[in-house]
């Protein structure tokens, strides 16, 4: 069996974070399966100057340990026609994958989120005669079937899709909603790395970190973006800080806009928390752990989520969770026993659970234990099974009437 990987989000030499769940899993799976990697860079003209140097390219070929990682252009205009994305990309890719075929004759398209790697995908699977399988990962697949355009593209490619797995059951639900057929969805949540996520030893974490010793560590981890809610946290501190003087609130995660990172800014000033929060900036994904390890609870305050990695990986190392009760949250956390959940957005029950969680003396062996179970390599079993279970139905897309072969 030989699985084409089509992810746009995936780590490269420039952004070595972004997408690490996409490539865990994929390198799990490729135990089981011959697996090549196609991670397109989305390219427009000056794109330095609109996305950053970070974003604007990635070597053409990277070996990432078991992988062969291909990092072509694709056009991506940006802030506008982004109801194309998902034809430019297919379009873009087309040359790629035929010319890719010659020595990689892949069986079957793994494509990882709706749009546009998933809508690409299909019409990839269209022109060579190849089933596809589309991953549902999380709030960006909700975010654009919100809009009016992109919302029939991934409503026709998952529907089109020989089967489309949900790393939650509440993305499930949505794809149903969508119209896929219940029996062409499966639920496989991600794992986690039980060898690199597991208790660590807080007082050496604190020392190697640089962070006080005698504080109650608040951690959040998540690019500084709206929807991750670390205004929320800000919003709420202050009256968490006059029950408890020794907070402080660490946020580990880059790619702040400007304007949200004044405003981040504004919440430290205006609430007197200079003493009370840092922001350490984005962080190898491998110093987690540590991160982990130094912190007292791990607080989230998101809006939407699929299935997050970054509670996964807190619950493995044993620290437990205030986090809002949408997504996939719940299917994770276990109401006080793994931590608190807490309705979106009520401030007050946020700040109450906090407060409570950092009272409470938890069983974090226990909360790790649990967490921990889920591994990736039961994960990439699980996914390896629906692939030679589509194989064996034959379950391909239709074709759309023209193949380079």
């Amino acid at each position: 069996m030989r699985v084409l990987v089509l992810s746009s989000a995936f780590p490269n030499p420039t952004r070595p974070a972004y997408g690490v769940f996409v490539r865990e899993r994929a390198r799990h799976v490729a135990e089981h399966c011959e697996t090549v990697v196609v991670a397109p860079i989305p390219w427009f003209p000056f794109n330095r100057l609109f996305r950053g140097a970070d974003r604007a390219g990635a070597p053409p070929v990277v070996r990432d340990g078991n992988l062969t990682v291909y990092h072509p252009r694709f056009l991506c205009v940006p802030a506008v026609t982004k109801c194309l994305d998902g034809l430019l990309y297919f379009l873009s890719l087309l040359p790629v994958v035929a010319r890719m075929r010659r020595h990689f004759d892949f069986d079957l398209i793994d494509a990882h989120f709706s749009y546009p790697d998933g809508a690409a995908a299909v019409l990839l699977g269209r022109v060579f005669r190849r089933p596809v399988v589309v991953t549902l990962r999380g709030s960006h697949d909700l975010r654009n079937a919100a809009f009016r355009l992109r919302r029939p593209q991934i409503r026709s490619a998952l529907r089109a899709a020989a089967r489309v797995v949900a790393v939650s059951e509440s993305l499930a639900k949505f794809a149903i909603e969508l119209g896929v057929p219940a029996e062409q969805v499966r639920v496989i949540p991600n794992g986690v790395d039980p060898e690199q996520f597991a208790p660590g030893d807080r007082t050496a974490a604190r020392a190697a970190l640089g962070l006080p010793s005698d504080r109650r560590i608040l951690l959040g981890i998540g690019n500084l973006l709206e929807g991750k809610g670390h205004h929320r946290i800000l919003e709420t501190l202050p009256a968490v800080i006059a029950r408890r003087p020794d907070v402080l609130y660490v946020a580990v995660g880059g790619s702040a806009s400007r304007g949200y990172q004044r405003q981040l800014d504004d919440l430290v000033t205006r609430g007197g928390l200079a003493h009370h929060v840092r922001f350490v900036g984005s962080r190898p994904h491998q110093e987690v752990p540590c991160w982990l390890a130094a912190a007292d609870l791990f607080c989230l305050a998101t809006a939407a989520e699929g299935w997050s990695n970054a509670i996964t990986e807190a619950l493995a190392c044993g620290v437990p969770v205030v986090t809002t009760r949408v997504g996939g949250n719940a299917e994770i956390v276990r109401e006080g026993r793994d931590g608190f959940l807490v309705p979106y957005w009520d401030a007050e029950a946020f700040q109450g659970a906090m407060l409570t969680a950092l009272d409470t003396r938890w069983d974090r062996q226990e909360i790790s234990a649990r967490a921990r179970a889920t591994g990736w390599t039961r994960t990439a079993e699980q996914v390896a099974q629906q692939f030679q279970e589509v194989l064996a139905d034959g379950a391909a897309p239709t074709p759309s009437g023209w193949s380079p072969r």
